[in-house]
C-alpha cells in the first residue's frame, strides 16, 4: 500500500471538523473541576475587603460552627511557602504578592483565609461567616490617584533593554509639514473566561497530581514544586481541556500552591472552584494604559517622524508591562522614531497577559493617530498606509520574512465596499442613523518556542502523538493531529492526540500565538524522523551513503530528502523490512535564534520565546486589515455595529475551519474592547465594582449581525517548518481603532478614550 504526504508547501490545510467536537457538544469533555476525586474536602476562599492595610485579627467562631467545616487556614496557621519569581520576568507566578504569608494586605481581593469543609455549600457558608478585622490605609487606585510612582520600564524588566528609536525625531518632527499630536487611553479589562479558576490537588505519598485549567502545564508543575520545595518530578498537572483563558491561565497564580499545601496537610484531596468575582483579583487582567502619539509627515503622506510614549499601570509589588512600542515603532516606514514605556505603580493586583497584550492598547493609539493624519492630509486612510508600507522595519533595517498588509487592505476593501464611502464626516446617513466606515491595520508578531514531541506509527497506519500542549479552544488537538497525518501520509481519523499532561514531552505556554507554530514544528520534525527510519529500511545502500555524507557534513542525503519532501512511502513494505509492527520517535525542536539553554529551560517550564521584532536578522509578523461599519442614532446616540470584516495573512493556515472561528471571535472581541468592556474601579477604595457577568459588559450575537473573515494565501518559508505565523491574537487588534475611526466618520467627533459609550457621543 502506497501513501504520500501532501505537498509540504501548501499554504492551507484541510478544513476538517474539530478533533474534540463531539466530546465538547455532548458534554463528554472533562474540564478541571469535572474530574471526580475520592472523598475530597472542598475549599472556599475568603478575600480581603480592603486594598491596602493590615489584618488585626479574625473572628472564626461562627464559621467553625457551620456543620461540615473541617478547618480554616489563615496566615496565622498556613504553611509558609517559598517565594516565586514573576512569570513575565523569567519565573512562574502571576504575582509576587503571596497570600497567607503575613497580615499585610497589598491589593483588593487578596486571599486572607481558606475554609475547608465536607461539602462545597458548607465551605461557602463558613467562608461567609468569617469575620476579619482590618486597619485600612488609603490606597492608590489608578493613574490619576495620589501616591502613584512612575519610572521607565527599561531596567525594571529583563526583556526591556531599550526603547526603540532611530534617527532624529525632534528635528524631523519640528520640520514636518503636517503634524498630529494626540493622547489616548484604554481601560482595565478582565478575561472572564467561561470556566472559573479551579484547582484540585491529590497527594499519593510524596507525589502530587493537580487538576487545573492551565495554558502551561509544564510551567505550573515546576512552579508549584518550587513553592512547595519538592522535586518537580513528583508533580503532575493534568488538564485535557481549558474552558477559555486568554492569558489568565498562562502563569501560576498563588492559589495553586496554597491548595496543594492544604491537601498535604489534610492528607486528603482538596477541590477549589473560585467564584466569578474572586477571579477578578486572584488572577491577572489587562491593565489600563495611556498614550502620547506624535506624527510628522510630508504633504504626500510619507511619515517623517513618529514618537509613541506609553504608560501602563502595575502593582506595587511587580514591574509588569507589555511594551507595545516594539511593534508600533516598526509597523510603517519612518526614518525618525522615538519611544518610551513607563510603569506606573498603584495598590492593585498585578496585571498580566490578555489576548494580544501589547498590540490591543498600543495599536489603538497608533491606528487612531494614522486616521487623524489621513484626515489632515485629506487622504484616503488606506492610501496613507500604502505610501508608508515597507519591506524593512525602520529601527534596525531588518527585512520582513513576508508582509501582505496591502494585499489584505485591497481584498478587504473590495469585499467591504470601501469605494462607496463618502470621505467627508457626517456625509452618510440612513434616516435617523448616521453611518460611518472605518479601517485599521492589525498585526501580531510571529513567535515560537522550543517544544518536544513523541510520535508512534503502527504498521496499520494508526499513529499516536504525545505533546504537553494545550486545548484552550484554539483547536490544538485538531491541528496537531493534522500535522502528523499530513507528514505521515495517513488519514486524520487514524491519529490520536494526547496533550494537556505535564508527564508528556514538554511544550511552551499556549500564548503569544506561538502554540501551533511550536507544537506542529516539533511534531513535523519527529514525523520526518519516523519517515527517515522507514526510508532507510527501503534504501539500505543509500543509508550507508547517507551516514558517510552526514559524517562529513555534506548536507541533505537521499534518505533525508525522501523523508522530508513528501515522497510516497510504501509503509507496509518498510515495516516488513524493519521486522517490527511499530516505530516510535522522540524529538526536541527549537526555532532559529533560540538561546543555548532552550531545551533545559523547556523541561524546567521556563519560556524561551523568540520571533517577531527580536529575531536576529529578520522580522516576522502576521498582518491584516479590518473594516467596520457603525451606525449612530442622531437623537439617542445609540451605537450599532452592523458589519465587521477582516482580511488576514498569517502564513500557512493549518485548518481554515478552526482559523476562521479564531479570527471571527477576535473581531467580535475587538468590537467589545471598543464599545463594551471596562473594569470599573472605585477610586476611593481601589476596588473593582463590576466584578460579575451581569455588570461587566460582553457582546452577544445581536451586537454584531455580520462578521466576515477573509484568509489570504501567504507562503513564508523563513519562519518555522510548519510555515505558520500564528493568528489566535491577530483579529482583536486594531478593531478598537477601526470603530473609533468609523465613529469619527459618522459624527465628526474624535474619541480617544475607551470604551465608547452613548454618553460620549456629542453629535
Amino acid at each position: 500500500m502506497s501513501t504520500a504526504a501532501p505537498e509540504p508547501k501548501a499554504n492551507m490545510g484541510q478544513p476538517v471538523p474539530r478533533y474534540d467536537a463531539v466530546a465538547k457538544v455532548t458534554g463528554k469533555a472533562d474540564y478541571a473541576a469535572d474530574v471526580p476525586l475520592a472523598n475530597p474536602a472542598y475549599a472556599y476562599l475568603v478575600t480581603s475587603s480592603i486594598a491596602k492595610g493590615r489584618i488585626d485579627g479574625f473572628d472564626l467562631g461562627e464559621a467553625r460552627h457551620v456543620r461540615g467545616v473541617i478547618d480554616i487556614i489563615t496566615h496565622e496557621n498556613a504553611e509558609k511557602l517559598k517565594d516565586a519569581k514573576l512569570f513575565s520576568n523569567g519565573g512562574y507566578t502571576s504575582s509576587t504578592i503571596q497570600p497567607l504569608k503575613s497580615a499585610d494586605i497589598a491589593q483588593d481581593g487578596q486571599i486572607v483565609a481558606v475554609v475547608l469543609a465536607e461539602t462545597f455549600e458548607a465551605a461557602r457558608e463558613g467562608a461567609h461567616r468569617v469575620k476579619v478585622n482590618y486597619t485600612a490605609a488609603r490606597p492608590t487606585a489608578s493613574f490619576d490617584s495620589e501616591g502613584t510612582t512612575s519610572a521607565s520600564a527599561k531596567g525594571q524588566l529583563a526583556r526591556f533593554k531599550d526603547d526603540p528609536k532611530v534617527g532624529d525625531f525632534a528635528g524631523a518632527f519640528d520640520k514636518a509639514e503636517v503634524k498630529v499630536t494626540a493622547s489616548y487611553a484604554t481601560p482595565a479589562q478582565h478575561h472572564n473566561p467561561m470556566e472559573l479558576f479551579a484547582t484540585s490537588c491529590v497527594w499519593s505519598g510524596d507525589r502530587l497530581t493537580i487538576y487545573e485549567p492551565s495554558q502551561y502545564v509544564t510551567g505550573l508543575k515546576n512552579g508549584v514544586a518550587e513553592q512547595l520545595g519538592i522535586d518537580a518530578d513528583n508533580v503532575r498537572v493534568i488538564n485535557a481541556y481549558v474552558g477559555g483563558a486568554f492569558g489568565s491561565k498562562g502563569s501560576m497564580t498563588p492559589r495553586t500552591a496554597i491548595i496543594a499545601s492544604i491537601a498535604r496537610r489534610l492528607n486528603r484531596p482538596v477541590k477549589l472552584v473560585a467564584s466569578r468575582d474572586q477571579g477578578f483579583t486572584i488572577a491577572t487582567y489587562r491593565a489600563e494604559t495611556r498614550h502620547e502619539i506624535q506624527i510628522g509627515a510630508g504633504r504626500d503622506g510619507r511619515l517623517a517622524a513618529l514618537r509613541h510614549e506609553g504608560a501602563e499601570l502595575s502593582s506595587r509589588a511587580d514591574a509588569y508591562a507589555v511594551g507595545g512600542t516594539k511593534t508600533t515603532t516598526r509597523l510603517y516606514a519612518c526614518p525618525n522614531v522615538d519611544s518610551m514605556v513607563s510603569i506606573v505603580r498603584a495598590d492593585r493586583n498585578t496585571p498580566g497577559f490578555m489576548r494580544s497584550p501589547p498590540e490591543v492598547p498600543y495599536l489603538f493609539a497608533l491606528e487612531s493617530a494614522m486616521d487623524e493624519l489621513a484626515v489632515k492630509l485629506n487622504m484616503d486612510p488606506i492610501e496613507l498606509r500604502r505610501v508608508n508600507d515597507t519591506t524593512k522595519e525602520p529601527i534596525g533595517g531588518k527585512p520582513y520574512t513576508s508582509r501582505s498588509l496591502m494585499a489584505c487592505f485591497d481584498e478587504g476593501a473590495k469585499a467591504f465596499g470601501w469605494s462607496k464611502r463618502s470621505a467627508a464626516p457626517k456625509s452618510m446617513a440612513d434616516g435617523d442613523w448616521l453611518i460611518g466606515y472605518g479601517c485599521a491595520t492589525t498585526c501580531y508578531p510571529t513567535q515560537m518556542a522550543p517544544a518536544a514531541a513523541r510520535v508512534r506509527l503502527q504498521r496499520d497506519g494508526r499513529a499516536r502523538v504525545e505533546i504537553a500542549g494545550h486545548e484552550i479552544g484554539n483547536g490544538a488537538y485538531t491541528v496537531i493531529g493534522q500535522a502528523a497525518a499530513e507528514r505521515l501520509g495517513i488519514p486524520f481519523e487514524k491519529v490520536s492526540v494526547h496533550i494537556g499532561d505535564s508527564d508528556l514531552p514538554p511544550a511552551p505556554v499556549a500564548g503569544g500565538s506561538n502554540s501551533t507554530a511550536s507544537t506542529c514544528s516539533a511534531v513535523i520534525m519527529v514525523c520526518d524522523r519516523i519517515r527517515q527510519r522507514l526510508f532507510k529500511a527501503l534504501m539500505p545502500n543509500e543509508s550507508m551513503i547517507d551516514k558517510a555524507k552526514e559524517t562529513v557534513g555534506l548536507g541533505k542525503t537521499p534518505v533525508t530528502e525522501a523523508a522530508t519532501s513528501g515522497q510516497p512511502l510504501d509503509r507496509e513494505k518498510a515495516f516488513d523490512a524493519l521486522g517490527v509492527s511499530m516505530v516510535e520517535e522522540y524529538g526536541e525542536w527549537k526555532p532559529d535564534g533560540a538561546p543555548m539553554d532552550s531545551f533545559r529551560a523547556m523541561h524546567n517550564g521556563q519560556m524561551r520565546m523568540v520571533g517577531g521584532p527580536e529575531m536576529k536578522d529578520k522580522i516576522a509578523y502576521a498582518f491584516g486589515a479590518e473594516f467596520v461599519e457603525v451606525r449612530i442614532n442622531r437623537w439617542t446616540h445609540e451605537i450599532r455595529v452592523p458589519r465587521l470584516l477582516g482580511a488576514f495573512a498569517a502564513g500557512r493556515i493549518m485548518n481554515p475551519r478552526t482559523a476562521r472561528s479564531q479570527l471571527m471571535g477576535g473581531l467580535i472581541w475587538g468590537m467589545s474592547s471598543a464599545l463594551l468592556e471596562a473594569t470599573e474601579l472605585d477610586e476611593r477604595t481601589a476596588r473593582y465594582v463590576n466584578d460579575n457577568l451581569a455588570d461587566y459588559l460582553l457582546p452577544v450575537n445581536a451586537d454584531v449581525p455580520s462578521v466576515e473573515v477573509i484568509m489570504l494565501s501567504e507562503q513564508d518559508d523563513q519562519i518555522n517548518p510548519a510555515g505558520v505565523k500564528g493568528l489566535g491574537e491577530l483579529a482583536n487588534v486594531g478593531t478598537n481603532a477601526a470603530i473609533c475611526n468609523a465613529i469619527f466618520h459618522a459624527t465628526g467627533q474624535r474619541i480617544r478614550r475607551l470604551p465608547v459609550r452613548l454618553e460620549n457621543i456629542e453629535a
